[in-house]
């Protein structure tokens, strides 16, 4: 029997991940609002993306580790974007938003980033 994890997008442009045996199946309850949780107040949802696993136990490990990414990398993992994949799993690329913590003693901003910081004067 196939599994497969999957990637919805939800009518309030947020994104579920699952995993199931029958995709067609699970599409169609999740549309009906017969899975509870997450997306039965977040209809319509749209299959973005799916992958086939060999056992139920790798579906749901996979599940499992891309609920824990961050939007930025689903998106680069769904267009297949493997580059920036890793370079967001390795903190090496630059984060859109930077927290910026003014530092009143030295007169300089910190804006620290995942994997390192930066000051500026």
């Amino acid at each position: 029997m196939a599994f497969c994890v999957y990637i919805l997008r939800c009518s309030d442009a947020s994104y579920y991940t699952g995993h199931t045996d029958n995709l067609e199946k699970r599409m169609a309850e999740h549309q009906r609002g017969e899975c509870g949780g997450y997306t039965s107040t977040r209809r319509p949802v749209t299959l973005l993306w799916s992958q086939q696993c060999a056992t139920r136990e790798e579906a749901l490990a996979a599940e499992q580790q891309i609920k824990g990414w961050s939007r930025r990398k689903k998106e680069a993992m769904m267009r297949g974007d493997w580059k920036t994949v890793q370079q967001i799993a390795w903190g090496t690329l630059l984060s859109r938003r930077r927290e910026r913590i003014e530092v009143r003693e030295t007169g300089m901003a910190s804006f620290m980033i995942r994997g390192g910081s930066c000051n500026a004067r």
